[in-house]
């Protein structure tokens, strides 16, 4: 390429738009992961509804939520790596759309072994989905701005959690279940043409360029954020699962939607707080949230009984936990460079795992040595994540 190519109107255009960020396309990204978040959640909070109205028991439904999960947990390492060669763009309307066509089944279907398999569909498109988020937001802007872009496209998964899923279990409750799938759909119809519309289009991996798994795995900085994603999640997730047993000492068990409103908000404020920093202190945010969270388990191991500190206690918990997605997939995309989307699908499988892990091993444990014990064993937990943060070598701020 000459110097008047380099020099040429449309690139010096392209290279000025990398210089901001893109907040249509980030927030249509936002969106997906909102989509993406209250689809998985919406049937456990409209059980009895579902349970009716598909004639099963309300365990039975709650399979649904376990379903979309072992399909996300499946399909993510496999469908992100035969889909590297594919355009960006037809990528995630595709997964997009994929979410369109199960909650229109769900909607539809009296039969329960048909909402099985349109959650199971949900599951593998929600791989998918998040194999690709974290990379495409990073290829919008320049490297100095990837984890601010990152943590904007990232806003819809905390957001869900903390107004998403009530507001989705009161329309529930208003409208139906079926009419509230039904309205996922024309949202998610929606977002496909917010996509079309400001989302640009990235050309895939060339054939020669596609690292195996094995190499990507491999790549200085990759593993570290592995691991940490999987202890980090485990830990959360053994605390979070059994939240409503945890809480009954401080008599906070019948105030627990207050309790994860109270954690939701925290987790979005923490977003708010960690975008203008996380290009300049990945390792050291990593770090801090780690701290944060294990202050916050040791207080709720000491002062359960007390509702007040409890409050505060969650509130800590809720600031260190919501920001970390981003920084883990930040740390993982920079670490992994070009193979960012297989990485990624990488750390989408253990988030997975850990989900599962922690509410297997909460359920192990919930009789002996009862959940009492739980605060020191996500401390525990923890101190195995802040050893992988502090490793000397190329670690979750990819730099050496």
């Amino acid at each position: 390429m000459n110097d008047a190519q380099l020099t040429s109107p449309p690139l010096i255009q392209a290279a000025a738009n990398r210089e901001h960020l893109p907040l249509g396309a980030l927030l249509a990204l936002a969106t997906a992961g909102f989509i993406t978040v209250l689809t998985e959640a919406m049937p456990a909070g409209l059980l009895p509804q579902m349970s009716a109205g598909l004639n099963v028991s309300q365990a039975l439904i709650g399979q649904l939520v376990t379903l979309y999960a072992v399909g996300s947990l499946l399909a993510a390492i496999p469908l992100t790596i035969a889909t590297r060669g594919w355009r960006r763009r037809p990528l995630l309307l595709s997964a997009i759309g994929g979410f369109a066509l199960a909650n229109s089944i769900t909607a539809l279907s009296d039969l329960y072994w048909l909402t099985l398999i349109a959650r199971l569909i949900a599951g593998v498109f929600a791989g998918l989905l998040w194999a690709l988020l974290a990379g495409y937001a990073s290829r919008m802007v320049a490297p100095h701005l990837q984890g601010r872009a990152i943590t904007v496209a990232m806003l819809g998964a905390p957001l869900a959690l903390s107004l998403g899923i009530p507001a989705g279990t009161l329309l529930g409750t208003m409208v139906g279940w079926r009419l509230s799938f039904a309205i996922m759909t024309g949202l998610t119809l929606l977002l496909v043409i917010w996509v079309r519309w400001q989302v640009p289009d990235f050309a895939g991996e060339r054939a020669g360029k596609r690292l195996p798994l094995r190499q990507v795995f491999t790549l200085p900085g990759v593993r570290p954020v592995l691991f940490v994603t999987l202890t980090y999640v485990v830990a959360h997730n053994l605390l979070y699962t059994y939240i409503a047993p945890f809480l009954q000492p401080s008599g906070l068990a019948d105030d627990i939607d207050r309790v994860l409103l109270a954690f939701g908000l925290a987790s979005v404020l923490s977003l708010w707080i960690v975008g203008s920093l996380i290009d300049r202190w990945l390792r050291e945010l990593v770090l801090i949230s780690t701290a944060l969270f294990m202050l916050s388990a040791l207080t709720l191991a000491v002062w359960r009984d007390s509702a007040g500190v409890v409050y505060v206690a969650v509130v800590v918990w809720g600031l260190a936990f919501g920001a970390m997605p981003s920084l883990l997939q930040t740390a993982s995309a920079k670490a992994a460079g070009a193979a960012a989307d297989t990485a990624q699908s990488m750390l989408v499988t253990l988030w997975n795992v850990g989900i599962a892990g922690g509410g297997l091993a909460g359920g192990l444990l919930l009789d002996n040595p009862g959940v009492g014990a739980f605060p020191w064993i996500v401390a525990a937990l923890l101190v195995l994540t802040l050893l992988a943060s502090l490793a000397p070598t190329r670690t979750v701020v990819g730099t050496e």
